[in-house]
């Protein structure tokens, strides 16, 4: 059929293949996002800084699948999280040092 809905007439011989293809779900990032639990660390008395920053580590792996999808928020509490993470491996280096002298 042509545009108006009409049949177009074809070649003797002239084989029509149809291309199926299924079709593509794109997840809502909104909806990916209401459903990532988010815990947020908070640093108790006597926690080593290695305990602190496996927390740390945990709650970026939460984040990664809702930043791939678009969202904002998660992709900022990546930044955040990767800064934090920096500071306590910088502190758990310390804590190391500190501990072979001794």
């Amino acid at each position: 059929m042509n545009m108006e809905g009409e049949l177009t007439k074809l070649p003797a011989g002239t084989t029509i293949t149809k291309i199926i293809e299924s079709p593509i779900t794109v997840p809502n990032p909104r909806n990916i996002q209401s459903t990532v639990p988010h815990v947020t660390v908070t640093a108790i008395p006597g926690q080593s800084k290695y305990v602190q920053l496996l927390n740390v580590i945990e709650e970026l792996g939460r984040d990664i699948r809702p930043t791939y999808a678009g969202s904002r928020s998660s992709a900022e509490r990546i930044k955040r999280g990767l800064v934090h993470a920096r500071l306590l491996v910088r502190d758990c280096l310390h804590e190391t040092e500190r501990s072979a002298r001794q």
